[in-house]
């Protein structure tokens, strides 16, 4: 069973501009590479040589810049959309593409192509999702931009919405309120029954997360969300710096 990844790459980048008016933020430069080629690289290390990448603003750039992802000893295939979907909408019309043959049910990974990660994505290519398992995601410690976190990890690998726990006792074990990374292993059925269009991912996730069928666990390395051009500056310099 061949697992394929899908890189996220289809956003505006508005906090970006002005770098992002003539450049999709994923071919935004840090350390002298433009910031998908991370990710990309990161995928293929770890045996994820099937790659979709999902792009709307300035789309056509990102297709000219990767090409048929040989060079990176990968193959990528395109899910062009006419405006951006939001996350969950573009994991949806990309399906078709992430299919492992005929399977009506299958598995992927989903990670982003604006980030900066040096996490192992063997681990999560080697987890298999329980039967009633929906995704697998992996959390970061709150950064400074996002002090509140946004779900909640337990101590059994449960992962659930904040509120669920508002003025009440936890029974599952201590929880860690922790920011999503954007990485996460997730099964098709989740997606497919989607309406078509744009839609978020946040609900959907919160959905399978009150059904008790989403799980994660710490993300054990380097992730740094380049939101900002102060973000993007403060990279480069990391990346540029002697070791």
């Amino acid at each position: 069973m061949t697992i394929k990844a899908l890189i996220l790459a289809a956003g505006y980048g508005t906090r970006m501009r002005p770098l992002t008016e003539h450049t999709p933020k994923p071919l935004l430069k840090a350390g002298g590479r433009a910031l998908i080629e991370y990710t990309i690289e990161g995928l293929v290390k770890a045996g994820l040589r099937e790659l979709v990448i999902n792009h709307a603003w300035l789309g056509e750039q990102i297709e000219a810049a990767l090409g048929d992802g040989s060079r990176y000893g990968a193959v990528i295939r395109y899910s062009a959309e006419r405006e951006p979907l939001e996350t969950a909408g573009g994991i949806r019309q990309a399906l078709p593409l992430l299919a492992q043959d005929d399977s009506e049910d299958f598995e992927f990974i989903v990670t982003n192509g604006d980030v900066y990660c040096e996490y192992d994505y063997s681990q999560l290519l080697e987890h298999r999702l329980a039967p009633a398992e929906l995704a697998h995601v992996l959390l970061t410690d709150n950064p400074d931009h996002n002090p509140a976190g946004d779900f909640l990890l337990y101590d059994d690998g449960r992962v659930r919405t904040k509120p669920l726990i508002q003025g009440t006792a936890m029974t599952a074990g201590q929880a860690r309120v922790m920011t999503f990374s954007g990485i996460g292993r997730y099964r098709s059925s989740m997606f497919s029954k989607l309406p078509a269009g744009a839609y978020p991912l946040a609900p959907v996730l919160r959905k399978a997360m009150d059904q008790g069928a989403v799980t994660g666990q710490a993300l054990d390395a380097t992730w740094l969300d380049i939101g900002t051009v102060d973000r993007l500056q403060a990279l480069d310099r990391m990346l540029q710096s002697p070791h």
